[in-house]
């Protein structure tokens, strides 16, 4: 038997009532728990973009999760950790003669992008054992934390993964690195924002909304991913930095030489052309789903969480394309392209939460 956490159904609940009443305290503090991580994440990315934007990554030329906590506290070590990012290509090509007082500055970047990772580690992990050990994590919400635990060790070794690939032949990261690194940070996010979003008492669905709203809200959130992956292409190319006008590229709508590349594929990836065009074309895609999606929703539902979260995918699309537009025009100052890069979560949460509310809270297990 089963009963869900929303006061449409407490009355019929078969789980007793003080069993109740401590599910729902312990979910709310889990709930709450589970968005301060969120937060961080988001966090993490901007932190990551002023990373990138500032050429900081490549900065700290080896990986020591647990000693790298500590910066340099004397001289002779900020001397050492120099003499180490000297013998990077980035250094020897791009960067070379830089004082100390430049690189600290592009150290702190990447140092402090590494702690907050760490500290969201620490962040996840304590809080996560201590509600298991009071008995607050229900038996079915118990592997999918873990999951969450696994994906974020994971995120760390893609990280070291992506910097790597710019210690030895190349002055920068790979791109495709840095796609990866970026959409599984995201993936973390809308996977821990999905579970707190269910973990909230909602109304009961109506079947009429999730036969005629479940598949464009699946479409969006997909597009939102293949979005996030394409912008990681660009920064990860510099593409922000070329073809600075809109909504013409080169004088033209649809500009030449998008397949220049061969073999054909190859300019999907590594084409900075055809990586912004995609990048423009896939936001023109979603703009267009993103409406659908709300008015679609308004049509189905007089559901006010639903309509709200409806409108929130729509008018956040729209502010994003906004965002990216300007960062482009702007030819992407740090402060609106952190922005752009940032908002793009709050795209990817309005996302989840449609959904979230669309499948409704999770069943209280008796």
């Amino acid at each position: 038997m089963t009963a869900f956490a929303d006061s449409a159904n407490d009355t019929q609940s078969p789980v007793l009532p003080a069993k109740l009443e401590r599910i729902r305290r312990s979910r709310a503090m889990i709930r709450w728990w589970l968005y301060g991580v969120c937060v961080l994440i988001l966090a993490m990315v901007v932190v990551g973009g002023a990373t990138r934007l500032t050429e900081s990554g490549l900065s700290i030329t080896e990986w020591k999760p647990i000693h790298g906590v500590i910066p340099p506290l004397s001289e002779a070590e900020w001397e050492e950790e120099l003499e180490k990012y000297r013998q990077i290509p980035e250094y020897q090509l791009i960067n070379k003669g830089m004082s100390l007082d430049e690189f600290k500055f592009i150290f702190w970047w990447e140092w402090g992008h590494r702690l907050l990772g760490r500290f969201i580690g620490v962040a996840f992990f304590v809080p996560m054992v201590v509600f298991w050990a009071s008995g607050r994590v229900e038996p079915w919400l118990k592997p999918r934390l873990v999951l969450g635990l696994v994906l974020g060790g994971l995120q760390g070794v893609v990280g070291w993964w992506m910097v790597a690939s710019g210690l030895v032949e190349r002055v920068d990261v790979s791109q495709y690195r840095l796609a990866v690194h970026l959409t599984l940070a995201l993936i973390i996010f809308a996977y821990l924002f999905w579970i707190a979003r269910r973990l909230t008492p909602l109304s009961v669905p109506e079947p009429i909304e999730q036969s005629r709203l479940t598949g464009v809200s699946v479409l969006v959130l997909g597009l939102v991913f293949v979005q996030i992956f394409l912008g990681g292409l660009v920064a990860g190319l510099n593409a922000g930095m070329t073809f600075n006008t809109w909504p013409l590229m080169d004088g033209k709508f649809i500009p030449d030489g998008l397949l220049i590349m061969e073999p054909a594929w190859l300019n999907f990836f590594e084409n900075v052309l055809t990586v912004q065009f995609q990048h423009r074309m896939t936001a023109y895609v979603l703009m267009a789903a993103g409406i659908v999606l709300m008015f679609a929703t308004f049509k189905a539902s007089q559901r006010k969480e639903l309509r709200r979260a409806g409108a929130h995918v729509g008018t956040f699309i729209l502010l994003q394309a906004l965002f990216g537009i300007l960062t482009l025009l702007w030819h992407v100052p740090l402060s609106i392209a952190l922005v752009h890069q940032g908002f793009a979560v709050v795209v990817l949460a309005a996302s989840v939460d449609h959904l979230a509310v669309l499948k409704g809270a999770y069943p209280i297990r008796a």
